[in-house]
Order: structure tokens, then sequence, then C-alpha cells
């Protein structure tokens, strides 16, 4: 009789301690991701900064003699820092890097190169390969625009935020 009852008593051991592993590593990984959550803060809080750094430089430029390539590197500069930050931020909310912001920083970031540079300075071949980007850039964005209607009106990207937000509440 006393053999019956050891074996469970022994898996009510293992069932506690199979907990207590699952409950330190659900610690452990909330608690990385509460450093990642600080990390992408800080970084929001120095994108931030630069962005007014930024815009102070930007109206200083602004004063005469009016430089218009100047000013112009400047404003599409600020708008790349803009764009990055609303990324961190959909990334903060959602605890996912929205692929549509992604890529129109680097349509806009290489749209500024090709500006500030000067399309006729620059070399045909970087041109070139500049114009493959933005198409990739631009097919990208369509894709990500066309797929969701295939799906009878579904949002993958909803779909995973909404699961994201159930999940942690």
């Amino acid at each position: 009789m006393q053999d019956s009852i050891k074996p469970s008593y022994s898996s009510l051991t293992e069932t506690e301690e199979r907990w207590s592993i699952n409950s330190s590593r659900a610690y452990l990984v909330k608690t990385l991701e509460t450093v990642q959550d600080l990390i992408v803060v800080s970084l929001c809080i120095g994108l931030f900064c630069v962005m007014v750094i930024q815009l102070r430089a930007m109206f200083f430029s602004l004063l005469p003699p009016l430089n218009f390539h100047g000013v112009t590197a400047d404003i599409l500069f600020l708008l790349i820092l803009v764009e990055l930050f609303r990324l961190l931020i959909i990334y903060l909310q959602e605890q996912r890097v929205s692929i549509g912001v992604a890529v129109e920083v680097a349509i806009v970031s290489v749209l500024r190169e090709f500006i500030v540079r000067g399309v006729l300075e620059v070399q045909w071949t970087q041109i070139l390969a500049g114009c493959a980007f933005l198409v990739v850039m631009a097919l990208l964005l369509v894709v990500r625009v066309w797929l969701p209607p295939t799906f009878e009106g579904i949002d993958p990207e909803k779909q995973f935020s909404m699961r994201k937000r159930k999940e942690a509440h």
C-alpha cells in the first residue's frame, strides 16, 4: 500500500519542480523583456534629443545666407529621425517592428542621399543601385498593402498585435 502512495508523491514533486522551472523561466523572460523595453525607451529619449538638436540647427540654417541643399538635407534628416522615433514607439506598443515604417525610412534615406549629393554628381552605377533598391522597397510596400485583401480582409499584422495584447493581459 505504501508503494502505491510513494509514486504519486514523487510525481507531485516532479510537477512542483516543473512548475518551479517554468515559473523561473517565465520570470527570466519577463525580466529580459523589461530590460529590452528600457533599452528601447533610452533609444527613444536619445533620438528625441537628437531631433531637438537637429531642429535647432535647421532653424539656424534658415538664416541668411540661405543654403538650399543644407536646409533640404536637414529637413529630410529630421523626417528620417521622426520615422525612426515612430518605429520605436510602435515597437514599445506592439512588441514588433513595423515593416511599413522601416521601408519608409529606407526610402527616405536613399532619396535624401540623392538630393544632398546631387544626382548629377553621383556615379551612374550608384544611381542604378539606388533605383533598384527603391524598386525593391516599393515592391515590399505594395506586397504589404495588397496581401491582406487576399485573406478576405484579415490583416495579419493586426491579428498578431491583438494576440500579443491578449497574452499580456
